[in-house]
């Protein structure tokens, strides 16, 4: 159980570093998400199945994962 969480997590940084470098490569954006936005997708994530208002398909691990960096960095 511990290793599938930790596992999930590390693919949603993963992703979110490759999205981030991809879109300011090829496009220079900066990918960021505010913090409002990203407590109400760990909420969302962590919610029942038959609690949910919308379907959301992804693990809170990996939105965790995804999302973490803005939760942590804070920026100008």
């Amino acid at each position: 159980m511990f290793a599938t969480y930790t596992l999930l997590m590390a693919t949603g940084v993963g992703f979110r570093l490759a999205l981030a470098w991809g879109l300011r490569r090829r496009y220079d954006l900066r990918l960021t998400i505010q913090e409002v936005l990203a407590v109400v997708l760990l909420v969302l994530a962590g919610l029942p199945d038959w609690l949910q208002p919308i379907p959301f398909p992804l693990p809170f691990s990996f939105t965790l994962g995804a999302v973490l960096p803005d939760l942590l960095m804070r920026r100008v």
